[in-house]
């Protein structure tokens, strides 16, 4: 599966961001996604994960209620909505498939995006 992850920029505190995932390769519907961000320094963590047919969701516990993250299995594609983003949000994104069910532990995933940058700042 390859995975290109789009949408990070520049937001202010308080601002919102779309964070897109297109897949290609092989069937997209078989994965499991999830969602991790890495600072400098920093060990990559979890963000978000969606079971292959969407109905199972788990978020850290900082950005729940804040963010959203579904899946339209028809355009291949994983979505991450983030609204009030704060400060400590700012990380490189990134976007993961993993063959068994959804995670929260990066070792289970197979496939890695390449990550966009989201920077939270006034």
């Amino acid at each position: 599966v390859q995975l290109q992850a789009s949408g990070g920029g520049l937001v202010q505190p308080g601002g919102s961001l779309r964070l897109s995932c297109a897949a290609s390769g092989r069937t997209f519907s078989n994965y499991a996604m999830g969602w991790f961000r890495q600072v400098p320094g920093k060990e990559r963590e979890f963000v978000a994960a969606i079971s292959r047919s969407g109905d199972s969701i788990s978020y850290r516990n900082s950005v729940r209620g804040r963010f959203t993250i579904s899946r339209y299995n028809a355009r291949n594609t994983v979505y991450l909505q983030m609204n009030s983003l704060k400060p400590e949000d700012a990380a490189v994104y990134y976007c993961a498939a993993g063959a068994g069910t959804r995670s929260t532990t990066p070792q289970d995933y197979d496939y890695w995006g390449q990550g966009t940058q989201v920077t939270v700042s006034s």
